[in-house]
């Protein structure tokens, strides 16, 4: 029996939606829960039960928002422990009214959704933000509708390889070419500035805004390698590319043509490893000097008089 997906509860409305989020929408809505907890505010000494929109911890109220955003999907809140902008809009009431929280923080880990209902919730975080300290962090990811939100706080974080951005809205909608249950186009519309959201790969324009967000990640992947491993980041291309041609990088390699590359230092088994680790940190057997002997012996012979 076929189960009804996530993007059935947006279908046809305007989303504010990273591409990432994408293959979410393809998602079954659940019929069982499954508590994923927040690792980072866990080992920070924050933990949340089940169904807590948010966890006080030493007068600072820390929120979570996260997953596929929906008005009030309150299955996808429950099963799930996504957020809504319903449940984001009271949060910020209470946390606002309350004497026993002094700041808040909101932990972003979004790719942004649905665009209806977002209002609610950007209106709240802004009253709240006018009667509290509010902080964010992103973590690792407030795009579109996340960002949407995240703006609007006072302090506004990102930790290392975080993404943020994506402004702008799409509307994606599927029309029937052909009979049949195969038989639908998918259309994606987006909104005036925000052709970058989802770029046209079957055009030289399309093509073209996508390589560079490419070649930035790239850059900074290249001079990663190239300081961690002590190799020159011109070199790098090379040394990935079995031939001539340093635009043909990007291949893998292992043994000892890895060792030869410069890509790791050795190759050996795990109980070699783990044996020459342990190797390295065991503790070592002190030898006593003979000074201490000396002393040693000095100490017994004034014992035994």
């Amino acid at each position: 029996m076929t189960r009804t997906t996530i993007g059935a509860l947006v279908g046809g409305t305007d989303l504010a939606l990273h591409e990432a989020g994408l293959p979410l929408l393809n998602m079954e809505i659940p019929v069982t829960e499954a508590f994923f907890a927040f690792d980072a505010l866990t080992d920070a000494g924050v933990t949340f039960e089940r169904g807590q929109r948010f966890a006080v911890h030493q007068r600072v109220a820390y929120v979570p928002v996260r997953g596929l955003l929906t008005p009030n999907s309150a299955v996808l809140e429950r099963y799930l422990g996504w957020s809504t902008y319903h449940g984001i809009a009271e949060t910020m009431a209470t946390l606002s009214a309350s004497d026993e929280v002094e700041a808040v923080v909101l932990f972003f880990d979004t790719p942004g959704g649905a665009v209806m209902g977002i209002q609610s919730a950007v209106a709240a975080i802004q009253a709240c933000a006018a009667a509290k300290p509010m902080h964010a962090l992103v973590h690792p990811l407030a795009a579109s509708a996340g960002y949407w939100l995240a703006s609007q706080c006072q302090d506004l974080s990102a930790s290392p390889g975080s993404w943020v951005g994506s402004v702008g809205t799409m509307l994606t909608a599927y029309q029937p070419v052909q009979p049949g249950e195969t038989g639908n186009q998918i259309y994606i519309l987006t909104s005036e500035h925000a052709g970058a959201k989802r770029p046209d790969l079957s055009t030289d324009e399309g093509k073209a805004i996508s390589m560079v967000r490419l070649n930035a990640m790239e850059a900074e992947f290249l001079s990663a390698v190239a300081q961690g491993r002590g190799i020159a980041v011109d070199d790098v291309p090379g040394r990935m590319s079995r031939t001539d041609d340093d635009k043909m990088g990007g291949d893998v390699f292992w043994d000892e043509e890895a060792v030869s590359r410069g890509l790791v230092d050795q190759i050996e088994t795990l109980a070699s490893f783990m044996s020459r680790v342990a190797g390295l940190y065991a503790p070592k057997k002190q030898l006593r000097s003979r000074a201490y002997h000396a002393k040693a012996a000095a100490a017994k012979a004034s014992a035994s008089l």
